[in-house]
């Protein structure tokens, strides 16, 4: 028997049991309330087959929701998604760390082998430099090349001296011929020279020269130079250039030696004093360290003159000039 069939049972006993001893008072009531609408008795039997007709399958407790359990889950699973994600994010770090710092030790290995290979090309440098013969006209006339190559221009004079020299007087008589003598270029001589007519030096000479016609040198010559005309370009000349006309000295020659001559043109280099009776035309690209001393001097501009500049051989003496006015 089900639930309201128990309960049914029951409540109709009781009210079996209550209407016999309430029914005087019933009735009495009854009485009492003459002409009023009495109310409506209570079907108690028809409440009690209703509860028959409720089925205890019909009533169900109401489904617990499982929506927070799962969100609650999803919760925690994120939360464990985040805590990996967030392990990832650490070991690159830690990877990338090690990364930038291998990166730095070999930026500064390179840094050090590039200091390194660049002391040593400056050394290398360095060493050509100071072994290096001068080039130019500047280089030329600095006193620590100049002195060096001096001395040793020096020593083999002395050597040359001691050997024996030209004898000036009589070859000086000589008639000068139109014959051109040539040292080419890698020829390299060792002693005094005298030719009675041109000479182009091209080579090298150890000793002096003594030429009866023009003196054209391209080379390099260590003693003194004696000529009717001297043209030197592009020269390298240790010792005294005597010439009887002109001088003419081009650009990249270097001279380390006193001048003589008629006129004098210089656009090279000149480590000496320059005695001419003549004008004295100084190039722009010309460098004269020394004592100039002519009958008149140009100089353009650019020139370069460490000295005294006299015209000694002027046609006015400027002591008598002024020595004249003084007697008035």
């Amino acid at each position: 028997m089900g639930f309201f069939s128990e309960l049914k049972s029951d409540l109709s006993q009781a009210v079996n049991t209550l209407m016999p001893e309430d029914k005087p008072e019933r009735e009495a009531l009854d009485d009492n309330k003459v002409g009023e609408s009495a109310p409506k008795p209570v079907d108690l039997d028809s409440m009690l087959d209703r509860l028959d007709d409720i089925r205890l399958d019909d009533v169900t407790e109401p489904e617990t929701s499982e929506e927070p359990a799962k969100a609650e889950d999803d919760l925690k699973e994120a939360e464990e998604e985040v805590e990996e994600v967030l392990d990832e994010v650490k070991e690159i770090k830690e990877e990338i760390k090690e990364e930038v710092k291998a990166a730095k030790e070999e930026v500064r290995e390179e840094v050090d082998e590039a200091k390194t290979l660049e002391e040593k090309i400056e050394e290398e440098t360095l060493a050509e430099i100071s072994v290096e013969e001068p080039k130019n006209a500047l280089e030329a006339i600095n006193p620590s090349h100049i002195n060096k190559y001096v001395a040793d221009v020096n020593a083999e004079t002395e050597v040359i001296k001691k050997n024996g020299g030209i004898d000036t007087m009589d070859f000086e008589q000589q008639t000068p011929t139109d014959e051109v003598a040539s040292i080419t270029e890698g020829m390299i001589v060792k002693g005094d020279i005298a030719t009675t007519g041109s000479l182009d030096l091209v080579g090298k000479i150890t000793g002096n020269i003594k030429c009866l016609g023009k003196l054209n040198i391209t080379g390099e010559i260590t003693g003194d130079s004696d000529a009717a005309e001297i043209y030197a370009e592009s020269a390298r000349i240790t010792g005294e250039v005597r010439s009887k006309g002109s001088v003419k000295v081009g650009q990249s020659t270097v001279i380390v030696g006193n001048i003589f001559g008629s006129s004098a043109v210089i656009a090279g280099a000149v480590k000496g004093d320059i005695d001419v009776h003549g004008p004295v035309v100084l190039d722009t690209t010309a460098i004269v360290m020394g004592n100039i001393k002519s009958q008149s001097v140009q100089i353009n501009n650019g020139a370069v003159i460490e000295g005294m500049c006299s015209q000694a051989y002027a046609d006015v003496n400027p002591s008598e000039f002024f020595e004249g006015l003084k007697n008035r």
